[in-house]
């Protein structure tokens, strides 16, 4: 057994510690996300098949796709951008209930037009990703709990969980259809009990929703990093109060023997804009993000030109391997997403995020353009391993840093966003691919992929690599250092020679509008 001073450097490494110390809220979230990933599985892998045994034809199956992705699209985002407002938990809650419900229309029906609804509006994973308005909310979560200490651990360990939940998923899905389909004679039986499992997931999802604490909201994170400034509660807050424009002002005033502005008859005060309802964008935010938005789209685009699914279908036409070995191909290489997720938190500590992003990301993107080059079965499959070993390695390094460079009260908007423009762009790429495939140039599609991923690294590291990573993003730090300077001020024992100097010239002025 190893000693433990050498378990608590492994733990610390490995980012576990970061894990315990954020609490049961990033427990739950993990946990949550990997029931999802688990689940995802059930239709991506059968939900083809499913209307395929319904006698629906190709191109009905086609539009079924495409408008369930954009209304997962449309969702998502609107959910996101009143999440902070709404309330996260209940967004997290909300989309639960919608996939359970989602899950029971699929399980009763068989009519197109019905299912079409309950996908559109319902939350159904058509590609086996994670879809809806979760990953934005949790990630902002996750974010708003955590530090820049602790950060790039728990996000690494959000990834590494989930990616193996959704691995394992799969291999169950797979090994439970063809059980069903001997026990019960009928595929189509078969595809109606996984749908009703697709549900009994989704309530079991809300349940897990409901162990969420305060912390999780936007309200709870401004709370939490007053409490961390010292101002949570008590003599804090007043000592605040005492300092606000208003309150000194009508000091002055009242020395003056004048009204304060807001008490003088007949005199009109501004009234306060009302906030809206959805989060809003700053310009530097907005500065920042643009440029990240279009890099993420082209690493999006070149995802979706070669997802797993069109990957194991070029190895199948090249090679002709048995379905069996395919699908341990593609367990594996989540596998290997998993674990080299583990240790995106501990690189970006030492290497910082822009460059584990990059680095770790661009011998994968490299990979990526090299596998239609192999003669044979062996070397190209150790390629697919290696691009899959590093491809995962630049998620939550980059989920880190938006949560550092936006503000905390954008940051769930400002995800989804992101996880909007990437879903869109990765639309594209299957057709691009099939119209490659179809005129015999599948290749290309390779060769465009690497490109596209060698361009998204080279422009991050370009762009942001001298972009200052601060906890509180934007003109929170700005805010806070005033605050902080007024209320050392208060509670200090001597002045500046400044603040003296100020104060003498304002006993001055107001000595001279006596007279």
């Amino acid at each position: 057994m190893a000693p433990p001073a050498v378990r608590s450097r492994l733990t610390a490494f490995l980012g576990v510690t970061s894990l315990n110390s954020v609490g049961r809220d990033a427990y739950i979230i993990i946990a949550l996300r990997s029931l999802r990933m688990f689940t995802s599985g059930i239709p991506s892998l059968i939900l083809a098949l499913f209307f395929s045994s319904l006698k629906f034809p190709d191109s009905r199956i086609g539009v079924f796709m495409t408008l369930t992705l954009l209304g997962d699209v449309l969702l998502s985002l609107l959910l996101t951008l009143v999440a902070d407002k709404l309330g996260r938990r209940k967004i997290l809650f909300g989309g639960s209930v919608m996939m359970a419900s989602s899950g029971v229309v699929f399980a009763l029906s068989e009519k197109f037009w019905v299912l079409l609804v309950a996908a559109v509006f319902g939350i159904i994973s058509v590609t086996g990703a994670d879809c809806g308005p979760f990953r934005a909310v949790e990630e902002s979560i996750l974010s708003g709990l955590t530090d820049d200490q602790t950060r790039g651990d728990v996000l690494s360990w959000y990834v590494t969980a989930t990616t193996l939940a959704g691995a394992i998923g799969s291999e169950v899905a797979g090994r439970t259809v063809h059980a069903l389909e001997k026990s019960s004679g009928s595929v189509t039986k078969a595809y109606h009990a996984l749908f009703w499992a697709y549900a009994a997931f989704g309530i079991f999802g809300s349940i897990l929703c409901l162990g969420l604490s305060e912390r999780c909201e936007a309200a709870g994170e401004k709370h939490a990093n007053m409490k961390e400034r010292g101002r949570g509660t008590g003599e804090g807050e007043e000592l605040l109060e005492a300092m606000t424009p208003s309150t000194t002002d009508s000091f002055d005033d009242a020395a003056d023997g004048q009204e304060s502005p807001a008490r003088r008859p007949g005199l009109r005060v501004p009234a306060q804009k009302k906030q809206s309802y959805f989060s809003q964008i700053s310009k530097p935010t907005r500065n920042i993000m643009f440029k990240l938005w279009i890099l993420l789209a082209i690493d999006s685009l070149a995802d979706g030109m070669t997802p797993y699914s069109l990957m194991n279908y070029y190895i199948d036409q090249k090679f002709h391997l048995s379905k069996a070995r395919l699908g341990d191909i593609t367990s594996a290489s989540q596998f290997l997403c998993a674990l080299g997720a583990v240790f995106a938190g501990p690189l970006a500590k030492h290497m910082g995020l822009i460059n584990t992003m990059v680095f770790t990301h661009l011998p994968s993107s490299i990979s990526s353009a090299f596998i239609p080059l192999p003669k044979t079965a062996g070397p190209t499959i150790g390629l697919l391993l290696f691009r899959a070993a590093l491809n995962s390695m630049d998620q939550a390094p980059r989920t880190a840093f938006i949560a550092a460079v936006v503000r905390p009260e954008e940051r769930t908007g400002a995800m989804g966003i992101t996880s909007m423009v990437r879903t869109l762009a990765m639309s594209v790429g299957p057709s691009i691919t099939g119209f490659l495939s179809g005129s015999g140039s599948f290749w290309v599609a390779f060769l465009a992929t690497g490109i596209c991923r060698i361009t998204y690294d080279l422009g991050l590291w370009v762009l942001f690599i001298n972009v200052k990573v601060t906890r509180d993003a934007g003109g929170e730090d700005e805010a806070g250092s005033v605050e902080d300077d007024a209320l050392n001020g208060l509670l200090g024992d001597t002045e500046s020679e400044d603040d003296t100097e100020r104060g003498q010239s304002m006993d001055t002025d107001r000595g001279e509008r006596r007279v």
